[in-house]
Protein backbone atom coordinates (compact mmCIF):
# COMPACT_ATOMS: atom_id res chain seq x y z
CA UNK A 1 0.00 0.00 0.00
CA UNK A 2 1.28 3.57 -0.97
CA UNK A 3 0.56 5.97 1.11
CA UNK A 4 0.15 9.57 0.61
CA UNK A 5 0.92 12.91 2.37
CA UNK A 6 -0.88 16.46 2.33
CA UNK A 7 -0.17 19.58 4.46
CA UNK A 8 -1.61 22.64 4.58
CA UNK A 9 0.84 24.00 1.27
CA UNK A 10 -0.94 21.38 -0.32
CA UNK A 11 -4.34 22.23 0.90
CA UNK A 12 -4.42 25.52 -0.81
CA UNK A 13 -2.94 24.78 -3.88
CA UNK A 14 -6.11 22.32 -4.24
CA UNK A 15 -8.33 22.93 -7.25
CA UNK A 16 -11.83 24.42 -5.60
CA UNK A 17 -13.84 21.09 -6.73
CA UNK A 18 -10.70 18.66 -5.50
CA UNK A 19 -10.73 20.31 -2.37
CA UNK A 20 -14.62 20.15 -1.41
CA UNK A 21 -14.65 16.56 -2.54
CA UNK A 22 -11.22 15.94 -0.50
CA UNK A 23 -12.39 17.16 2.97
CA UNK A 24 -16.06 16.22 2.73
CA UNK A 25 -14.91 12.90 2.60
CA UNK A 26 -12.13 12.00 4.63
CA UNK A 27 -14.20 12.47 7.86
CA UNK A 28 -15.99 9.07 6.56
CA UNK A 29 -19.56 7.94 6.35
CA UNK A 30 -22.18 10.37 7.34
CA UNK A 31 -25.85 10.23 8.50
CA UNK A 32 -27.96 11.17 5.45
CA UNK A 33 -31.59 12.61 5.86
CA UNK A 34 -33.86 14.78 4.08
CA UNK A 35 -34.44 17.59 6.32
CA UNK A 36 -38.46 19.11 5.58
CA UNK A 37 -39.66 22.42 6.31
CA UNK A 38 -42.47 24.43 5.50
CA UNK A 39 -42.79 28.47 5.02
CA UNK A 40 -45.22 31.07 6.88
CA UNK A 41 -47.31 30.51 3.45
CA UNK A 42 -47.56 27.26 4.20
CA UNK A 43 -44.89 26.49 0.88
CA UNK A 44 -42.92 22.87 1.46
CA UNK A 45 -39.59 22.81 1.27
CA UNK A 46 -37.39 19.88 1.34
CA UNK A 47 -33.22 19.35 0.99
CA UNK A 48 -30.80 16.19 1.50
CA UNK A 49 -28.33 17.11 4.50
CA UNK A 50 -25.19 14.76 5.33
CA UNK A 51 -24.30 16.90 8.44
CA UNK A 52 -26.34 15.58 11.07
CA UNK A 53 -24.83 15.44 14.82
CA UNK A 54 -26.53 13.81 17.70
CA UNK A 55 -25.97 16.25 20.59
CA UNK A 56 -27.58 14.91 23.52
CA UNK A 57 -30.18 12.40 24.73
CA UNK A 58 -31.78 14.49 27.71
CA UNK A 59 -33.11 16.48 26.16
CA UNK A 60 -32.63 14.98 22.81
CA UNK A 61 -31.29 17.32 20.90
CA UNK A 62 -30.08 16.99 17.06
CA UNK A 63 -28.10 19.67 14.56
CA UNK A 64 -27.62 20.65 11.29
CA UNK A 65 -24.99 22.66 9.83
CA UNK A 66 -25.91 24.79 7.59
CA UNK A 67 -23.83 26.37 4.84
CA UNK A 68 -22.97 30.13 4.72
CA UNK A 69 -25.56 32.59 3.17
CA UNK A 70 -24.11 33.54 -0.07
CA UNK A 71 -27.58 31.99 -1.71
CA UNK A 72 -31.12 31.95 -0.21
CA UNK A 73 -31.36 29.17 2.39
CA UNK A 74 -34.78 28.21 2.60
CA UNK A 75 -34.21 25.41 5.12
CA UNK A 76 -32.76 27.92 7.64
CA UNK A 77 -35.22 30.50 7.10
CA UNK A 78 -38.49 28.17 7.21
CA UNK A 79 -36.89 27.07 10.09
CA UNK A 80 -36.41 30.35 11.92
CA UNK A 81 -39.59 31.55 11.12
CA UNK A 82 -42.18 28.42 11.76
CA UNK A 83 -39.92 26.93 14.89
CA UNK A 84 -40.31 23.24 13.53
CA UNK A 85 -38.41 20.71 11.14
CA UNK A 86 -38.22 17.13 10.14
CA UNK A 87 -35.25 14.46 9.49
CA UNK A 88 -36.19 11.86 7.14
CA UNK A 89 -34.00 9.14 6.50
CA UNK A 90 -32.85 7.98 2.82
CA UNK A 91 -33.42 4.38 1.57
CA UNK A 92 -32.32 2.87 -2.03
CA UNK A 93 -35.76 3.54 -3.73
CA UNK A 94 -35.69 7.10 -3.23
CA UNK A 95 -32.24 7.94 -3.54
CA UNK A 96 -31.86 9.70 -6.49
CA UNK A 97 -34.64 11.91 -5.42
CA UNK A 98 -32.99 12.85 -2.34
CA UNK A 99 -29.98 14.01 -4.06
CA UNK A 100 -31.75 16.11 -6.84
CA UNK A 101 -33.29 17.91 -4.05
CA UNK A 102 -29.83 20.04 -3.87
CA UNK A 103 -30.88 21.70 -6.76
CA UNK A 104 -31.40 25.37 -6.21
CA UNK A 105 -34.68 25.28 -6.95
CA UNK A 106 -36.52 28.73 -6.31
CA UNK A 107 -38.93 29.30 -3.05
CA UNK A 108 -41.50 29.38 -4.94
CA UNK A 109 -40.96 25.66 -6.16
CA UNK A 110 -41.58 22.74 -3.91
CA UNK A 111 -38.35 20.34 -3.97
CA UNK A 112 -41.50 16.90 -3.10
CA UNK A 113 -43.20 18.15 -5.88
CA UNK A 114 -40.23 18.65 -8.02
CA UNK A 115 -38.59 15.49 -7.42
CA UNK A 116 -41.71 13.43 -6.86
CA UNK A 117 -41.96 12.65 -2.91
CA UNK A 118 -44.51 12.58 -0.65
CA UNK A 119 -45.36 15.23 2.14
CA UNK A 120 -46.86 13.36 5.15
CA UNK A 121 -48.37 15.68 7.98
CA UNK A 122 -48.86 14.38 11.12
CA UNK A 123 -52.10 15.60 12.72
CA UNK A 124 -49.80 17.16 15.87
CA UNK A 125 -47.23 18.16 13.98
CA UNK A 126 -47.04 21.31 11.36
CA UNK A 127 -43.74 20.44 9.26
CA UNK A 128 -44.31 18.14 6.77
CA UNK A 129 -42.23 13.80 6.78
CA UNK A 130 -41.44 12.14 3.72
CA UNK A 131 -43.72 9.54 3.83
CA UNK A 132 -41.42 7.19 1.75
CA UNK A 133 -38.94 7.75 4.46
CA UNK A 134 -38.93 4.58 7.07
CA UNK A 135 -37.46 6.59 10.04
CA UNK A 136 -38.79 10.22 10.58
CA UNK A 137 -38.03 12.63 13.08
CA UNK A 138 -39.92 16.15 14.10
CA UNK A 139 -38.22 18.59 16.03
CA UNK A 140 -38.65 22.24 17.62
CA UNK A 141 -36.30 24.49 16.46
CA UNK A 142 -34.61 26.00 19.96
CA UNK A 143 -31.22 28.01 18.71
CA UNK A 144 -28.96 29.05 15.85
CA UNK A 145 -25.33 29.05 16.83
CA UNK A 146 -23.19 31.25 14.32
CA UNK A 147 -19.53 29.51 13.53
CA UNK A 148 -17.37 32.44 12.73
CA UNK A 149 -14.55 30.95 11.24
CA UNK A 150 -16.43 29.81 7.80
CA UNK A 151 -19.91 31.24 8.47
CA UNK A 152 -21.64 28.33 8.49
CA UNK A 153 -24.68 27.55 11.20
CA UNK A 154 -25.05 25.25 13.45
CA UNK A 155 -28.73 24.41 14.10
CA UNK A 156 -30.52 22.67 17.54
CA UNK A 157 -33.28 20.94 17.11
CA UNK A 158 -35.19 19.07 20.11
CA UNK A 159 -36.60 15.72 19.31
CA UNK A 160 -40.58 16.20 19.57
CA UNK A 161 -41.84 13.39 17.80
CA UNK A 162 -40.27 9.83 16.53
CA UNK A 163 -42.27 7.99 14.02
CA UNK A 164 -40.71 4.31 13.15
CA UNK A 165 -41.06 0.65 11.92
CA UNK A 166 -41.98 -1.94 15.15
CA UNK A 167 -39.26 -4.37 13.76
CA UNK A 168 -36.30 -1.80 14.11
CA UNK A 169 -37.37 -1.14 17.99
CA UNK A 170 -35.11 -3.07 20.16
CA UNK A 171 -35.71 -3.78 23.42
CA UNK A 172 -32.95 -2.16 25.36
CA UNK A 173 -34.18 1.39 23.39
CA UNK A 174 -31.37 0.79 20.47
CA UNK A 175 -32.41 1.37 17.06
CA UNK A 176 -31.58 -1.17 13.95
CA UNK A 177 -30.95 1.63 11.41
CA UNK A 178 -30.01 -1.50 9.19
CA UNK A 179 -33.17 -3.35 9.35
CA UNK A 180 -34.87 0.18 8.10
CA UNK A 181 -33.12 0.46 5.14
CA UNK A 182 -31.34 3.76 5.86
CA UNK A 183 -28.36 4.82 3.92
CA UNK A 184 -25.28 6.40 4.30
CA UNK A 185 -22.97 8.91 2.32
CA UNK A 186 -19.83 9.75 1.96
CA UNK A 187 -18.62 13.28 0.63
CA UNK A 188 -21.36 15.03 -1.12
CA UNK A 189 -22.40 12.38 -4.00
CA UNK A 190 -21.47 8.54 -3.01
CA UNK A 191 -24.31 6.87 -1.75
CA UNK A 192 -23.90 3.64 0.22
CA UNK A 193 -25.34 0.54 1.99
CA UNK A 194 -24.83 -0.77 5.11
CA UNK A 195 -23.45 -4.11 6.83
CA UNK A 196 -24.12 -5.40 10.14
CA UNK A 197 -20.21 -6.45 11.39
CA UNK A 198 -20.56 -6.14 15.34
CA UNK A 199 -22.61 -4.37 18.37
CA UNK A 200 -20.40 -4.16 21.84
CA UNK A 201 -20.93 -3.73 25.22
CA UNK A 202 -20.54 -0.92 27.29
CA UNK A 203 -16.85 -0.26 27.57
CA UNK A 204 -15.72 0.03 31.42
CA UNK A 205 -11.52 -0.43 32.51
CA UNK A 206 -10.36 -3.60 32.90
CA UNK A 207 -13.78 -5.30 31.90
CA UNK A 208 -13.96 -7.70 29.02
CA UNK A 209 -16.12 -6.31 26.18
CA UNK A 210 -18.99 -8.79 25.13
CA UNK A 211 -21.36 -8.34 22.43
CA UNK A 212 -24.42 -7.84 21.84
CA UNK A 213 -26.91 -9.66 19.59
CA UNK A 214 -28.54 -7.33 17.24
Amino acid sequence: MVLKTFGKQDFDGMPKHFRRNFFNAITGFKSLNLVGTISPTNQTNLAVFSQVLHLGADPALIGILVRPDVVPRHTLSNIEAVGYFTLNHVHRDFVEKAHQTAARYPGEVSEFEAVGLTPFFDPEFRVPFVQEATIRIGLQWRETIPIQINQTKLVVGEVHKVILPDFAMGEDGFVDIHKAGTLTVSGLDAYYDTNKLVRLSYAKPFVPLTQISF
